[in-house]
C-alpha cells in the first residue's frame, strides 16, 4: 500500500511530466508556425524588388492602418492584405460579408476589400503623384473560391503570375516612393499582427 507521501511524490512527478510535455508541444507549435510564416514571407519576397511588412501607417485622422505587406515591383507599389482562411469562400465586391464553409461549418467575415481600399489611399498619398499603387487581398492556398472572386483577390499561388517580374531600372525609378512609404511606417506592435 502506498503512503500519503508517496502519492504526493507521484502526483508531483506526473504534474511536472505533464507540464514538460505541454511546454514541448507549445514550443513545437510556435516553431512550426514561425517556419510556416518564414516560408510564406519568402514566397512574397520572391516576387518583389523590396518589401516592408507588419507596419502601421498614419491614416491622417490620428489613427493608424495596419499593412501586412507593401511590395516594390516593376509595376509600382503593391499593398498586400494576407488572409489565411481555410475552406470554400464565397464573396463579391458588393457584399458586406463573405461566407466561408469549412468542415461542415459556415461562418462569415467582413468583406476585406473596403479596408484594402483605405490602405491604398494612404499609401498613394505618401508615395506621391504619378506612382502606381495597387492592392490585392491574398488568401493562402488553403482557400478555394468555387464561384470566382473579384480581380483584387487572389490565392498566394497566383501572386507570381499577377505581378510583373522585377526589372532593375524600373525598381530604381520607383525606389524613392517606396522609401517614402517605409519612412512613414512604424513597426506594428505584436498585438496588432495577424497570423
Amino acid at each position: 500500500m502506498t503512503s500519503g507521501g508517496d502519492a504526493r511524490v507521484l502526483i508531483t512527478i506526473g504534474a511536472v511530466a505533464l507540464a514538460a510535455v505541454a511546454a514541448l508541444a507549445v514550443g513545437l507549435w510556435i516553431w512550426l508556425r514561425g517556419r510556416a510564416r518564414r516560408a510564406l514571407v519568402a514566397r512574397i519576397e520572391s516576387v518583389s524588388g523590396a518589401h516592408i511588412s507588419d507596419v502601421l501607417l498614419p491614416d491622417g485622422n490620428d489613427g493608424w492602418f495596419h499593412l501586412d505587406f507593401v511590395l516594390l515591383t516593376a509595376g509600382g507599389l503593391v499593398v498586400l492584405d494576407l488572409r489565411d482562411v481555410p475552406g470554400l469562400v464565397f464573396g463579391s465586391e458588393q457584399m458586406n460579408e463573405w461566407t466561408v464553409i469549412h468542415k461542415q461549418r459556415r461562418a462569415t467575415f467582413p468583406n476585406p476589400l473596403g479596408p484594402l481600399y483605405d490602405r491604398l489611399a494612404v499609401v498613394r498619398a505618401i508615395a506621391g503623384e504619378g506612382v502606381a499603387v495597387e492592392g490585392r487581398v491574398v488568401f493562402t492556398d488553403r482557400t478555394t473560391f468555387p464561384k470566382g472572386h473579384p480581380p483584387e483577390v487572389l490565392r498566394l499561388s497566383s501572386l507570381g503570375g499577377e505581378l510583373p517580374p522585377p526589372i532593375e531600372a524600373t525598381l530604381v525609378a520607383l525606389r524613392p516612393a517606396f522609401e517614402r512609404v517605409r519612412a512613414a511606417s512604424t513597426p506594428s506592435p505584436r498585438s496588432l499582427r495577424r497570423s
